[in-house]
């Protein structure tokens, strides 16, 4: 279940990082390719940020629910 779950987030990671990708190739005025860039990591930058918050509240979850929150 675990490998299926990582996959499919590979496969959703993979497929957003291609589209933008192909944004960034269809601008074509000049510094629009480094705007393109900024966002893009930023994008990935405020994705990675969710993901660790959501962890950290999955974690607090479960200690809470196993009694080890001290």
């Amino acid at each position: 279940m675990k490998r299926l779950f990582w996959l499919t987030v590979g496969g959703v990671v993979g497929a957003v990082a291609y589209r933008k990708v192909q944004q960034l190739r269809a601008e074509s005025e000049p510094g629009g390719l480094n705007r393109s860039a900024s966002r893009l990591v930023d994008s990935a930058a405020h994705f990675a940020d969710q993901v660790r918050q959501g962890m950290a509240e999955r974690e607090a979850e479960l200690r809470k629910g196993l009694g080890f929150d001290g």
